[in-house]
């Protein structure tokens, strides 16, 4: 029993952080999956972070019905969002989602000015943030998360959304709406950072503008590479072992940041589809079962 407690008060808020990176490699899963190459997940999780980290602050909001609200709105503004950007494609999508970031970045900063409000604590952030002290909640949403996963892709939705990443033509030709698919994905991208950022802000007990700057955009387009989207659970190993990395290789102290980039770019070279590819590591299995036979 000293081994759990003393495990958790060693490593408990790295195991929150990892889950939470978790949901956020979710989070940008719906879209990728749907070929849809977006970073606008920070800002998304700066909506879900501020509107939750808000309504506990200044109105005694509860945590869940806190965090139910920052996880909506994020969503009702990706659906806002959705509407004009996804008719771009490509690298043109990435810098419309990317500016929205740091829309979302500055409009925090100078939201006192604008309106007169204090609510989000400008570029000092907001502290005073009721505190998340187990990973239950965590957990449970992303076993939820997991069940959700595992239907999408046996749904009429989970097919329409594969073969839109395929060949949009050819999804619209078969019948397929290809625009309310992809609005679709872009909502459940956004709902899921939102929950991330709501969680997130809570951990801390502070949310400032510079968390989710484009660094944060990067690092969860990251978990995805890494880990690979032949499997919607590529992008949860992606995030836990970069979230896992700087913790373990501590020792290296400034070098940490060039051993992480060693590793994604051996990632890129030798495994372009990533650490969870099925189809690798069945014709990996099967090698071993030749040469053992």
């Amino acid at each position: 029993m000293n081994f759990f407690s003393d495990f958790w008060l060693t490593y408990g808020s790295v195991v929150i952080f990892v889950l939470i990176n978790m949901l956020l490699g979710i989070s940008i899963y719906f879209t990728l999956y749907t070929g849809l190459l977006s970073l606008a997940n920070a800002g998304f999780m700066a909506v879900g972070a501020y509107v939750s980290a808000a309504l506990t602050v200044h109105f005694g909001t509860p945590f869940l019905p806190a965090l139910l609200a920052g996880a909506f709105s994020a969503a009702l503004l990706g659906w806002l969002l959705g509407l004009p950007v996804l008719r771009l494609r490509d690298i043109y999508l990435a810098i419309a989602t990317l500016g929205f970031g740091e829309i979302i970045r500055i409009v925090v900063i100078n939201f006192d000015k604008f309106t007169g409000i204090t609510w989000l604590g400008g570029a000092q952030g907001l502290d005073r943030i009721q505190k998340l002290t187990t990973p239950g909640g965590l957990l449970i949403t992303l076993f939820l998360l997991g069940i959700f996963m595992v239907q999408l892709h046996r749904s009429r939705a989970g097919r329409a959304l594969a073969a839109i990443r395929r060949d949009e033509s050819v999804a619209a030709t078969m019948g397929i709406n290809v625009f309310r698919y992809k609005l679709l994905a872009f909502v459940l991208g956004a709902f899921v950072a939102g929950l991330a950022g709501g969680f997130s802000a809570h951990q801390i007990r502070f949310v400032g503008p510079n968390a989710f700057s484009f660094s944060t955009a990067v690092n969860i387009l990251a978990y995805a590479v890494l880990g690979g989207m032949g499997h919607w659970a590529g992008p949860l190993v992606g995030a836990a072992i970069l979230t896992i990395l700087p913790e373990a290789l501590r020792f290296l102290n400034e070098y940490r940041g060039i051993f992480n980039g060693i590793i994604l770019v051996a990632v890129i070279i030798y495994l372009p589809n990533g650490l969870v590819n099925p189809a690798w590591w069945r014709r990996v299995f099967r090698r071993k079962e030749h040469q053992n036979a």
